[in-house]
């Protein structure tokens, strides 16, 4: 009979899970030598840290759509993986964490690395949370773990003492209190009632000017989503956690919503007469139609997410987005007057327009938009995009024209900083033979990109298509937050915590063995991306860039203008920052 440990791993195996990203410790000495019983059919993904490791599994639930697993020792291990572990609760993503804990008989006893995991995973993995207490205990455990977080798209979590892991497995007996368990999940076919469906209908129907918003929950319903436009003479806009939803080179396709979406997106909604929601959990109201100005239909396939971004959403959908407009669109009727769809598609080749004027202004040295318009035409077909948070993920929500068959994703809803290279590790176990690219700042990549950048060079001999491009803007500044402290807060910039230390991150990355581009004038941006898109191997792409380019909103509020030129005089920065933002406001007056 195996050990536990060994049991637990191979239950694992039987639901289909083929690697654990994770750290090693001595609180999962019994899980690691387990890793040895099960050979090549389960393998353990050693990370630099344990908060790569979840975000690396969250990346695996995002773009495979399969439970992620991670794994950690007691107490601090436990607790460096805990970002990541809220990056996929927060943007719905199964994610299994395992956790090794204290032995039993020490726990109680302010021990080593004793931690109350229980209270301390208890909201992150409030789907399920449980301590394998004995063997008989272990079969139930995984199963429903990875069962759980299949169904509720959520974390779940298993903590497994030190002295229950290396105890002989034994099966449940044959006696009051045992629990049996099987494997197996498989994903219903939901949709709401016809009279549901036909009262969303009836709304879409009397619509003269529909807009659509999607997000993640939209992804496999691309065909659906473009026929439901096509009746309706709808334009689409995506939340970012969508970004891949719809290509962009789609002639009705706005692009983002929100302050790092698009001109289009904010027009559109804010005119439109009716609104309909498909698989997008958006939260913010100020980019949404004023409460009470349109009509409302929303789909999502977790009920209690309903009915709470807008009012009224006069009909609420639970279900599939997919089996849901399948079973939608033959209550629609085509509308025959399509000057409300002429308009945002005009609207919409205006703003490539803008983005490709705003790329090419002048800035010192480099403006960051050009770095992202000289790569949106030369993506890789298929490719994988991953961002960061920060004001890189500004031009890439907004810069980067995705084509059919590529996908993307951010930290859309925790915003957290650090994943975008830690998504690159886990995009590429997933897909070895797709390129990918991930997008960030230098305050992301100080802060643990660096870090998983061994990671990066240390597997990349193992995939199929080595191609594995990570773009640093360096501006030594924390971009964003600088950004946000002048115009939401109305203060001038703070060097003492705004200001990074120098760092070249290309000679780093030759250091690993990694090819490293450094990029100094704008002149070199074009050429630079050919050499690291052409390029066998993993590149690490800096591009040294102005911090004083402003990442504009589609629209800028009052208050906005208020506080940042209440910011201005005491500035280090004043005459560059209103320069850059006058640049980009002329162009957009001046753009046909």
């Amino acid at each position: 009979m195996p050990d536990t440990a060994t049991f637990m791993l191979e239950r694992l195996t039987r639901w289909g899970i083929k690697r654990i990203y994770g750290y090693p410790g001595d609180g999962i000495n019994g899980l690691m030598g387990a890793f040895h019983e099960l050979g090549d059919r389960l393998e353990f993904i050693q990370t630099r840290h344990e908060e790569i490791a979840s975000f690396a599994a969250t990346a695996h639930a995002k773009f495979t759509g399969e439970v992620g697993v991670c794994m950690a020792t007691s107490g601090p291990g436990a607790i460096h993986m805990l970002n990541g572990l809220y990056d996929a609760k927060l943007d719905h993503q199964p994610v299994v964490a395992i956790i090794g804990q204290q032995k039993r008989m020490s726990l109680g006893a302010n021990y080593q690395q004793e931690v109350d995991l229980n209270t301390l995973y208890k909201d992150v993995a409030s789907e399920y949370l449980m301590t394998v207490m004995a063997p008989t205990q272990a079969q139930h455990v995984i199963d429903r773990a990875v069962r759980i977080a299949k169904a509720s798209r959520s974390v779940t979590a298993v903590i497994v003492p030190e002295d229950v892991q290396e105890m002989p497995y034994e099966e449940p007996p044959r006696a009051h209190g045992a629990v049996y368990s099987s494997l197996g999940f498989s994903t219903p076919v939901l949709r709401p009632r016809d009279e549901d469906l036909q009262r969303a209908a009836e709304i879409l129907n009397k619509g003269e000017k529909v807009a659509m918003l999607i997000g993640q929950g939209a992804a496999h319903a691309q065909d659906e989503v473009v026929q439901v436009a096509e009746l309706l003479g709808a334009g689409v806009a995506k939340a970012l956690n969508g970004r891949a939803a719809l290509p962009d080179d789609l002639p009705f396709v706005t692009g983002s919503i929100g302050l790092l979406g698009t001109k289009p997106s904010y027009d559109m909604v804010m005119d439109c007469d009716t609104l309909l929601i498909v698989g997008s959990n958006f939260p913010y109201a100020e980019w949404l139609p004023e409460e009470g100005s349109c009509r409302a239909v929303q789909i999502d396939i977790d009920g209690r997410l309903l009915g709470m971004r807008y009012s009224p959403t006069e009909a609420n959908l639970v279900g599939d987005s997919k089996d849901t407009l399948q079973a939608l669109i033959p209550m629609l009727k085509r509308k025959e007057d399509r000057s409300w769809r002429q308009r945002i598609e005009s609207e919409i080749e205006r703003w490539w327009r803008l983005m490709d004027d705003r790329a090419h202004l002048d800035a010192e040295p480099i403006n960051p938009q050009l770095v992202f318009a000289e790569l949106s035409g030369r993506l890789p077909e298929r490719c994988i995009l991953t961002s960061d948070s920060g004001s890189a993920t500004n031009w890439w929500a907004r810069h980067l024209r995705l084509r059919t068959g590529m996908d993307a994703a951010l930290s859309g809803t925790l915003a957290t900083m650090c994943p975008a290279v830690p998504y690159a590790l886990g995009a590429k176990f997933a897909f070895p033979d797709r390129p990918v690219i991930a997008c960030l700042g230098d305050g992301a990549m100080q802060m643990l990109g660096n870090a998983a950048l061994i990671d990066i060079a240390h597997y990349s001999e193992r995939w199929r298509n080595r191609q594995c491009v990570i773009l640093v803007l360096n501006n030594r500044d924390l971009n964003q937050v600088t950004w946000e402290q002048r115009v939401l807060s109305g203060d001038p910039k703070l060097e003492a915590s705004q200001v990074l230390p120098a760092f070249n991150f290309a000679r780093y990355a030759e250091g690993l063995g990694i090819k490293g581009i450094r990029v100094e004038r704008p002149d070199q941006v074009g050429p630079a991306w050919d050499e690291a898109l052409s390029s066998p191997g993993p590149v690490l792409y800096e591009a040294i860039t102005d911090p004083e380019v402003p990442p504009l909103p589609p629209h800028i509020k009052f208050e906005q203008a208020k506080k940042l030129a209440k910011a201005l005089p005491g500035d280090p920065h004043t005459a560059r920052v209103v320069t850059q933002a006058l640049k980009g406001k002329i162009e957009e007056f001046t753009t046909r």
